[in-house]
């Protein structure tokens, strides 16, 4: 290369950091050499005495794959874009003409990763490191759930009860591999109802509209004093939100209470909730057949205001990340929304600390 090339290169990166480049911040206010240990267990790199091509840096691996749930990427669309950014390869440590990782090599390690459980303890490590910058679970938690669409599936009435009795790709489509290998089991549809209500001349509001929906949900628990994920769970679109509350509910928070809408409330989350010393604060449903009381009308808007906040962080995912699921079966949606958690976190990070350095 000529050497007046490097010194444009040099330049050029620098006027990238002058205008403020949001990978810098990240790579400032992250620790990612703190994920190194648990990442290389999961992967279950050796010493290299057996020789070899070595593999790429497990935490520059990793620093990828936050990129790519940050833009919601594929693993091709991701290989290219490791190559034809600047910024980007000066975030993950690569230098001009210097072999990438190619799109099956990322997700071989991302699947390695789910394979092991690894997301899930970097996650927990994750959490660790926001503590240990004082950023402790404070003031409650509050619980939701949000649909995530995955590529539809187009299958014959026989093929559908098939799934839906618990039958693997390969006993359904035995004698057609390829076509298995692209069906996905897991995902399923159902109803997705909200948005804004609309009302009639007279000021009657009208039915709130029903979309199909298929593909996945994501159960998330967020602190209400910093709104960090705390608790995370991946299930079906179909699966009840109710269901779900021991699953992300934590219990480190230094406040006991739990805001969620009615869908949560039951009898069995009442009493598990009041068996770990946690105060209910779930919206009440509307007495079937009778008007709402005023009472409990006024009590679920006061919940309204706090547990609104939780509505934020499914509106980053789905805005500036574009949450779509592209994978196959449940632990790798799993594994693609984890990393959205992850990365929605170290954006968290990113915000609170500017506001301490300008507080």
């Amino acid at each position: 290369m000529n050497p007046s090339n490097l010194f444009g290169l040099s330049d050029h990166l620098e006027m990238l950091s002058k205008h403020g480049d949001p990978l810098e911040v990240l790579d400032d206010t992250v620790d990612f050499e703190y994920f190194r240990g648990w990442l290389a267990e999961g992967l279950g790199y050796g010493d290299g005495a057996k020789g070899g091509r070595p593999p790429f840096d497990p935490v520059t691996m990793f620093k990828a794959l936050i990129l790519q749930a940050q833009h919601n990427l594929s693993d091709a669309r991701m290989e290219f874009m490791i190559r034809d950014r600047l910024s980007w390869m000066r975030f993950l440590g690569f230098d001009l003409g210097a072999p990438t990782p190619d799109e099956n090599t990322i997700r071989l390690f991302r699947n390695k990763l789910t394979e092991t459980g690894t997301l899930k303890r970097v996650m927990k490590a994750f959490d660790w490191q926001l503590k240990k910058q004082g950023y402790i679970p404070m003031s409650g938690q509050i619980v939701d759930a949000s649909l995530v669409p995955a590529p539809k599936q187009r299958n014959t009435e026989g093929e559908k009860a098939a799934i839906k009795a618990g039958k693997s790709a390969d006993e359904i489509w035995p004698d057609e591999p390829n076509k298995a290998a692209q069906k996905d089991v897991d995902a399923r549809w159902t109803l997705k109802t909200g948005g804004k209500v609309r009302y009639k001349p007279d000021g009657t509001p009208l039915p709130m509209i029903a979309v199909p929906t298929f593909g996945y949900k994501s159960h998330i628990a967020i602190d209400r004093r910093y709104g960090f994920i705390r608790g995370c769970a991946v299930t079906s679109a179909s699966h009840a939100d109710g269901r779900m509350l021991k699953r992300v509910v934590t219990t480190d928070n230094t406040a006991g209470d739990v805001w969620a809408d009615s869908a949560y409330r039951s009898r069995a989350n009442e009493k598990w909730l009041t068996g770990r010393m946690l105060t209910s604060r779930i919206h009440r449903r509307k007495p079937k057949g009778k008007p709402m009381p005023q009472a409990t009308a006024s009590a679920n808007a006061r919940k309204s205001r706090i547990r609104a906040r939780v509505e934020h962080v499914f509106a980053h995912q789905k805005n500036r990340f574009g949450l779509f699921i592209r994978t196959i079966g449940l632990a790798r949606a799993e594994a693609k929304l984890t990393l959205a958690n992850i990365a929605y976190n170290m954006d968290r990070l990113i915000f609170h600390e500017r506001r301490r350095q300008t507080g």
